[in-house]
């Protein structure tokens, strides 16, 4: 199979889809692989690096889309790209329709077969895709929620962990799935006061066996929330519902029960963002201002470790690669039930109940 990797033009993003040693799988498994020139660069991986693995370097984006039977991305198309997709072409990324209706009929028009990471599914209901950059988008969503504490970044100018005779920060994680965890967890490493919540109990009586003891855990509803908000000085937002919009659990009027410099970071912008305040920032400019309290709602927040992250999304994707490489995307779907899960528009159809009931549209099950 032909496999094309292009350069991730959307804002700020520094990954690239695939490493040298993954094209070096895919090229001694019989198949040809196409790098746009310059596409690892940012990730610490130059051009050579790939010639040397077998890989072929195309000059131009336009190129890599015009050859390639399987293109493996690692963010949405953009504007910029909805043109070179191509009718029947695999288009294997994280998607996350939910947030885009432009972006959903653009693929829809396109004709081509769009698999997405964040619904890949095992019967475990695990997203093996998606974990590995939800574990580093709520660590580092916690980094940075921390440093924009800092006074000259317009926080309160609090120290997450305290020191010896003043309390540590407080911190709320919204949803105890793999980011909201890794948040939790990276908050109470520094020592901070932390609440997890979530809405399944035995998740949080699993968490609160193993988690460390400044981790309290909490039931999730608006009740609880609203009583946590006056003393809480960052909120990390992480809740999921894989291929639909995120529930808006903190709404504007509750920006009002916190404290001025107050920081929200939405690792859930991604699906729309989980605070009714929230709209997508970047890395350029990763926060905003309402009623008092910083917004951090970067919608890529693993770019910014584009090594680390790039690593671990080829680790997590390449079994899914080399299957889609080496039966066709039918007889992959067909045989593996957790890639079939990844289908959510195939030929002009939709084919995720989340992404249908997100915009209103007809859902397809397939195969049709």
């Amino acid at each position: 199979m032909i496999i094309g990797i292009p350069k991730e033009i959307k804002n700020n993003e520094y990954r690239v889809a695939m490493t040298p040693s993954g094209t070096k799988t895919l090229v001694n498994n019989g198949h040809l692989v196409y790098i746009q020139a310059g596409a690892g660069v940012q990730s610490g991986f130059n051009d050579e690096e790939y010639l040397e693995q077998g890989a072929q370097i195309l000059p131009t984006i336009e190129a890599v889309y015009g050859r390639a039977q399987l293109i493996v991305k690692v963010k949405e198309p953009i504007a910029q790209e909805y043109a070179l997709i191509k009718e029947d072409q695999v288009v294997f990324t994280f998607f996350h329709f939910a947030s885009s209706e432009t972006l959903t009929r653009a693929m829809i028009e396109s004709g081509a077969v769009c698999i997405a990471y964040e619904t890949v599914e095992t019967a475990e209901h695990q997203l093996p895709l998606l974990i590995p950059m939800s574990e580093v988008a709520g660590r580092l969503g916690l980094q940075e929620g921390m440093m924009h504490l800092e006074k000259h970044r317009g926080g309160k100018g609090i120290l997450l962990g305290g020191v010896p005779g003043v309390k540590p920060a407080k911190v709320l994680v919204l949803g105890a799935g793999i980011a909201g965890t890794a948040a939790a967890k990276t908050a109470a490493g520094i020592g901070a006061d932390v609440c997890l919540c979530d809405i399944s109990l035995p998740r949080l009586t699993y968490l609160d066996d193993i988690m460390p003891k400044n981790i309290k855990t909490l039931m999730s509803n608006e009740y609880n929330i609203r009583r946590e908000l006056p003393d809480t000085d960052l909120v990390v937002g992480a809740v999921l519902l894989p291929g639909r919009k995120a529930p808006k659990l903190i709404t504007r009027d509750m920006l009002s029960l916190m404290q001025p410099g107050s920081v929200l970071v939405d690792i859930s912008i991604d699906q729309g963002g989980c605070f009714e305040t929230s709209r997508p920032s970047t890395h350029e400019n990763p926060t905003y201002l309402v009623d008092e309290v910083i917004h951090y709602a970067v919608a890529n927040i693993p770019g910014a470790v584009a090594m680390t992250s790039t690593k671990a999304l080829t680790n997590a994707t390449m079994p899914y690669v080399l299957q889609l490489a080496n039966q066709g995307w039918i007889e992959a779907c067909r045989q593996n039930a957790a890639l079939r899960a990844g289908l959510n528009i195939v030929h002009s159809k939709v084919t995720h109940q989340g992404v249908a009931e997100s915009f209103g549209l007809e859902f397809r099950e397939w195969p049709f």
